[in-house]
């Protein structure tokens, strides 16, 4: 990881936890426990093909890429199909 990825990492979660008040230690570290696990299990990371850094690292992500293209694939196919059927549907104020 380079300093840059470290100092924005750390950028990001100082962002969001001083957003709330804690009043007890337990409490922020919880929050910093909530925001790990959001950032590591959830947040999709554009710098490794919009997958978690759990995916990538427990080497989840081929999966998770390959489930993407397939919804892809039949999204597409199926807007080519709907708007195939749009097109030869006539107008309904009777012009083509």
């Amino acid at each position: 990881m380079t300093q840059g990825k470290i100092e924005r990492y750390h950028r990001s979660m100082k962002n969001l936890i001083l957003l709330d008040n804690y009043y007890a230690p337990t409490e922020l570290t919880e929050r910093i426990r909530e925001w790990v696990d959001y950032y590591d299990h959830q947040r999709y990371h554009e710098a490794i093909d919009n997958v978690t850094p759990a995916d990538k690292y427990y080497g989840r992500d081929g999966i998770m890429l390959k489930k993407r293209e397939k919804v892809r694939n039949e999204t597409m196919k199926m807007r080519r199909e709907l708007n195939w059927m749009a097109r030869l549907e006539p107008l309904p104020n009777g012009g083509s």
